[in-house]
């Protein structure tokens, strides 16, 4: 079995975003080849509800897809085609904006603290003007697999295998293969994750730190890994990791705000659609 080791690590780093939201950046289109096709991740984690209570109100996506998932806190999703959902505490959303969405997403203030993660998911060329959906789950449709207490897996995208049995999250289409999942461990704990050996991989470690081959990542670092086979982690402390993986997609990338495209006339396109209120009509579809 090849493992896969840390070929590079990231400090996540503050700004904000929508409405004044206090965010940290993980990373965000600075190379996107190497994050495919992972274009963004960012955390949301504060007590105080000053740096999100603006949250992220009503604005377009083409391109795209986009995963959020909360630890702690509750956001509500709006979108113009009349999809609402209310994203609670250990649950997901998924939204695939296709040739266009127009959403909100407000936080629904739970005793003050706010904790989770949203992510922005390439689409290929051949998918960006797919028609947009949107699904939730609420924790308890994460799927869980547990080694013991203190050693638990929370699944919410594609499959992996831990070497005996088949894992599968609740999020299995998507516009290409991706795992998403969360390891909570207690110090001392390992796992061993197998999954596509062409599946570019990455690792955020949001409490504690582990270990990974030779190196050790800290809170608050993003591991870029190599290929290989598997996953071998152990955790020096209460952890806790995103772990992130999926086929790359070997396309250019055009980006400007909340449009990703292949092409700059793309972009060009997309801006003049949302300006004369077309972004998102029907018969500018597949």
């Amino acid at each position: 079995m090849q493992y896969r080791k840390v070929a590079r690590q990231i400090k996540s780093h503050p700004t904000s975003d929508g409405d004044g939201v206090s965010i940290s950046r993980v990373h965000g289109f600075d190379d996107p080849l190497s994050f495919s096709p992972f274009l963004l991740l960012d955390e949301l984690k504060s007590d105080n509800p000053d740096d999100y209570i603006g949250g992220f109100p009503p604005h377009p996506h083409r391109g795209i897809e986009t995963l959020t998932y909360m630890l702690c806190g509750h956001f509500e999703h709006k979108d113009h085609l009349g999809n609402r959902g209310a994203l609670k505490s250990g649950g997901a959303q998924f939204m695939s904006a296709g040739r266009g969405v127009i959403h909100s997403e407000m936080p629904i203030i739970t005793e003050g603290k706010l904790h989770g993660f949203q992510m922005w998911i390439n689409l290929p060329a051949a998918k960006k003007m797919q028609t947009p959906w949107y699904e939730d789950f609420q924790s308890p449709q994460i799927a869980e697999y547990s080694e013991g207490e203190g050693n638990l897996l929370r699944l919410i995208a594609g499959q992996v295998s831990d070497g005996e049995a088949i894992l599968r999250g609740p999020l299995m289409k998507t516009g290409v293969p991706v795992i998403v999942a969360d390891w909570q461990a207690k110090s001392g704990e390992e796992r061993e994750i197998i999954f596509e050996p062409d599946f570019q991989a990455k690792v955020f470690v949001y409490e504690g730190s582990v270990e990974i081959g030779n190196a050790i990542v800290e809170k608050g670092y993003l591991a870029l890994l190599s290929e290989g086979e598997a996953l071998s982690i152990r955790s020096r402390e209460a952890t806790g990791v995103l772990i992130l993986a999926g086929q790359v997609i070997d396309e250019p990338v055009a980006h400007y705000g909340p449009f990703v495209m292949n092409t700059d006339q793309e972009i060009e396109q997309a801006l003049k659609d949302y300006r004369n209120g077309v972004l998102a009509r029907d018969d500018l579809g597949e």
